[in-house]
C-alpha cells in the first residue's frame, strides 16, 4: 500500500448477512453483501493528525488517521466510536469514547478510524472486518 496523503475518499467494506441478526432472504445466510459507501477524510501529516476531530461539532462519515495506534479525546466536543486498524485495513478492535479520554494503543494497529459515536455500531462494523478505502 502507498503512503497516505491528506485528502478525501470513500470507505467500503463487505457485510455478512447472518440470518439471526439481518433479515435476508431465505438461503442467504452467510452471504456477502456491500455497505453503502461512506465518505471519508484522511489525515496523514503529523499537523492534521494532531487536529484531527478537535474544534469540530461533528462529522459527516469517517475520519482516518494515518499512521496512529493510538488516540485521546481531550478537548472534543462530542463522543466518537474509534477502530483500530491493521496494515492491511483490517479491523482490530471497535471502542466509543467520550470527551476527555485517552484511548489505550494497540501493538498491531497501524492506522485510526474515527467517526460520531453510534456510527460504526450502524454501519455494523466490527473486528474483522477489512476494509477497502477509494482515493481520487
Amino acid at each position: 500500500m502507498s503512503r497516505w496523503q491528506n485528502g478525501s475518499g470513500t470507505l467500503r467494506f463487505e457485510q455478512t448477512v447472518d440470518a439471526e441478526t439481518t433479515p435476508a432472504p431465505a438461503g442467504a445466510a452467510g452471504a456477502r453483501a456491500y455497505h453503502p459507501p461512506i465518505p471519508l477524510e484522511i489525515a496523514a501529516s503529523y499537523a492534521a493528525r494532531t487536529r484531527g476531530l478537535l474544534g469540530r461539532d461533528g462529522i459527516d462519515g469517517a475520519l482516518l488517521l494515518t499512521p496512529a495506534s493510538a488516540v485521546h479525546t481531550f478537548r472534543m466536543r462530542f463522543p466518537i466510536d474509534v477502530a483500530y486498524l491493521t496494515r492491511d485495513l483490517t479491523v482490530l478492535a471497535v471502542r466509543t469514547m467520550r470527551p476527555g479520554r485517552l484511548g489505550l494503543p494497540r501493538l498491531r494497529a497501524r492506522h485510526v478510524l474515527e467517526a460520531e459515536a453510534g456510527a460504526m455500531a450502524r454501519w455494523d462494523l466490527r473486528p474483522g472486518t477489512r476494509l477497502t478505502i477509494d482515493t481520487p
